[in-house]
């Protein structure tokens, strides 16, 4: 009978054990999420500089079923510009909701940021990406392509009303000289927000910024002598007390390239290491007197316009060529283009010094029809444009 007991408790035990062992093998099963579906409000967005703090744009999508607290779940919505398979894309993260909007000024500035231009269409694509908190388990929706219009953001400093800047101060040649000597001293406009110039500035010296040549008025300035020689933010002092300072010049004298940037309010001094001449000629098949130099003057000089740009207007032959030259009737020093491949309607050219450039030694290419045609010449890029 002793031995019947102990066979029973032990049999109990195993059974005991048994029940354990399974309890503890067994674990909750989490069914998977599911894709969410992507949806947007509008898929065209050309808002104004009112709507900035507007929403113009909302996006919803469906719940990817976690099998969690779905105030927990992540989402991360992707905005690129279009076919780019969001390799550059901007990402927004939202927790727990399954929706949220942008006003047109968050979306303009996304725009912005890759590089879109002002009041032209962009096409841009968003998806989303769900996922638990710590980024398991996630899941891509549907990509959505929306075309949205940047619109102009209103600059940090006021672009000059006369549409034209002019360089003043010890740093020039003209000194505080004002009326300002131009065009050596007159910035070229470079669109609505931007100025550039080149400009021999002597050393250890300093310079205002004039929206008007001969008006003391109203000028550019900075807000203290802490800002360096190569650049920083400026402003201006129409009735503004806090940009009353001269901007400080370069310590070494020598050529340099100035450019302003009334977007950002900021502005940058860098060396110049190329070429403006003092003059330039037209010579060419394509011109009235052909490949004869000198040529005839005034008719084939270009007339500077500023401190970077010269511009002429004159009849071209059709299918001709032609050069330019810094001094007339000198052959030693040229301005040409890389290859015959660069088009009529202008591009990129280079200096040839005593035909020693052998990337710049190719004559410029003359319209297909005979006119009358503006060439400007650019020397703060180095760039042509030919319009008739």
């Amino acid at each position: 009978m002793k031995n019947n007991k102990s066979k029973f408790l032990f049999i109990a035990s195993l059974t005991i054990l048994g029940f354990v062992a399974c309890t503890k093998l067994t674990s909750t099963y989490y069914s998977n999420g599911k894709t969410p579906v992507l949806s947007a409000s509008t898929t065209t967005i050309a808002p104004t500089p009112a709507d900035s703090q507007n929403v113009v744009l909302a996006f919803s999508w469906t719940n990817p079923g976690y099998a969690t607290d779905s105030a927990s779940e992540k989402y991360t919505i992707q905005i690129d510009s279009a076919g780019r398979n969001f390799s550059q894309a901007v990402s927004l993260v939202v927790s727990g909701a399954l929706f949220d909007s942008l006003t047109a000024k968050q979306i303009n500035t996304i725009a912005l940021g890759f590089g879109f231009s002002y009041n032209v269409a962009y096409n841009m694509d968003v998806r989303l990406i769900s996922s638990y908190a710590n980024n398991n388990e996630q899941y891509m929706s549907n990509t959505i392509t929306i075309n949205f219009t940047p619109y102009v953001i209103p600059p940090k400093v006021p672009p000059p009303g006369t549409k034209k800047l002019f360089l003043v101060g010890s740093a020039t040649g003209g000194g505080w000289t004002n009326p300002v000597p131009i065009p050596t001293q007159q910035f070229e406009m470079i669109d609505s927000v931007d100025y550039g110039g080149v400009f021999n500035l002597s050393g250890g010296n300093q310079y205002l910024l004039l929206p008007l040549n001969g008006d003391w008025t109203n000028k550019y300035a900075v807000t203290d002598g802490s800002v360096p020689a190569t650049g920083g933010p400026f402003g201006y002092n129409g009735g503004n007390a806090a940009y009353n300072t001269n901007f400080n010049g370069p310590a070494t004298s020598g050529w340099y390239t100035i450019l302003v940037n009334f977007q950002q309010g900021t502005y940058s001094v860098t060396p110049y290491t190329q070429l403006v001449p003092d003059s330039l000629f037209l010579v060419g098949s394509a011109t009235a007197d052909g490949w004869t130099n000198p040529v005839p003057e005034p008719s084939q000089v270009f007339t500077q316009i500023n401190s970077s740009q010269f511009s002429i207007t004159a009849p071209l032959t059709a299918a001709g060529q032609y050069l330019l030259l810094p001094k007339n009737g000198d052959w030693t020093n040229k301005f040409a283009v890389a290859n015959g491949n660069v088009p009529a309607s202008g591009g990129a050219f280079g200096y040839n010094p005593n035909s020693m450039n052998p990337n710049f030694n190719t004559n410029f290419n003359g319209p297909a029809n005979a006119g009358t045609y503006t060439i400007i010449a650019d020397f703060l890029n180095y760039q042509y444009t030919v319009t008739q």
